[in-house]
């Protein structure tokens, strides 16, 4: 049935079965593969025989580990952005394609998830984490912004979580996962194959998942989720940075190391993500990919994402020059325009 070799999607006996392949680049998504993606679910969607659709990955050390950054970074310099956006909004419209979807959506991730393997997982009815699950959404960190959904699933998470996750770009492994939300499901590595295999044989999923289960430990962030909720339950922005102060000064480590690590992310970036998770709370789910294509559409004729990819991805200095540099310089209203509708060109989703 597959086109693209980056990305199979056949019928293996009870399920549609997608396998990303394109393991030296870590499965990062590319636009033929989310048009792969997209036509495979239309026709299994339909298809009376396929009873749930397996999503799984050839890499040990990646599920997926987002969108293809750099080649969105040089068609932006290149001054392509309809070609970058052409991207971010089919992808957007799979990732709500995947969260409507009338066919249990079973995700086996071990290894890297981020960004856009994060939309194409998170938002199915069976997220299973393998022991070398790693999640994070680290946008921030290169002038971007969580999207893929993100705006709805994060704020939803338990006691702020979501909003740590957002404005930190931390990564958490299987036993936080489950704790959070985030996976369904934890079941050892090694188990993946042989449950793979299980899940094209008919018969009831939650019996199939159940076989295969296991417990992934005591979550790491366990002990700090009390301070995660207090500091980023915080009404605005800069009370979550008055109460993480107000931590550290108390003798919190954790809390001198959120310190750290949100001053080196990109302010405006920081705040359009505080912002989102503040709105993305109250929308559904096709409101929030709208929100999600307006903030990409003025991001990609904007500085702090081409520099951040410069820095972390090209020249790799780890140097990037945000402007504005601080937070006490972003400008609300600058912040608020990245949100405003965009008339015809928004993003065109099914009722």
């Amino acid at each position: 049935m597959s086109q693209t070799p980056e990305i199979q999607c056949e019928r293996r006996g009870a399920a549609g079965v997608v396998v990303l392949d394109r393991p030296k680049a870590l499965n990062a998504l590319t636009l033929p593969m989310v048009r792969e993606l997209a036509n495979a679910l239309d026709a299994w969607e339909k298809d009376p025989a396929v009873e749930r659709v397996i999503v799984t990955s050839t890499s040990e050390k990646a599920f997926c580990a987002g969108g293809d950054i750099r080649t969105l970074h040089d068609l932006g310099k290149a001054g392509q952005h309809d070609e970058m956006l052409a991207f971010w909004g089919e992808e957007y419209i799979l990732n709500a394609r995947i969260q409507s979807y009338s066919k249990p959506y079973v995700a086996l991730i071990d290894g890297i998830v981020m960004g856009g393997g994060v939309g194409i997982s998170l938002h199915g009815s069976h997220r299973i984490a393998g022991e070398r699950y790693l999640f994070a959404m680290p946008e921030v960190g290169i002038g971007f912004f969580p999207d893929v959904g993100a705006t709805f699933a994060l704020p939803r998470l338990p006691d702020a979580a979501g909003i740590y996750l957002a404005l930190t770009g931390d990564r958490v492994g299987a036993a936080d996962a489950l704790a959070l939300g985030l996976a369904t499901h934890a079941v050892p590595s090694a188990r993946m194959a042989e449950l793979t295999d299980a899940l094209t044989r008919r018969g009831a999923l939650d019996d199939i998942l159940a076989g295969f289960t296991h417990d992934p430990g005591q979550p790491r962030l366990a002990p700090e989720r009390g301070l995660i909720a207090d500091c980023f339950g915080a009404a605005t922005l800069p009370e979550i940075i008055a109460r993480i102060e107000a931590a550290a000064a108390g003798g919190s480590a954790f809390a001198g190391k959120l310190r750290q690590t949100l001053a080196v992310k990109s302010p405006t970036s920081v705040a359009i993500a505080f912002e989102q998770m503040r709105r993305g709370a109250t929308l559904a789910f096709a409101e929030a990919m709208r929100t999600e294509f307006r903030i990409v559409s003025r991001i990609a004729h904007g500085h702090d994402f081409y520099e951040g990819v410069r820095a972390v991805v090209i020249d790799k200095d780890q140097a990037p020059r945000w402007r504005p540099a601080t937070l006490d310089d972003v400008v609300p209203a600058d912040i608020t325009a990245y949100f405003a509708p965009l008339g015809a060109a928004e993003l065109k989703l099914a009722p």
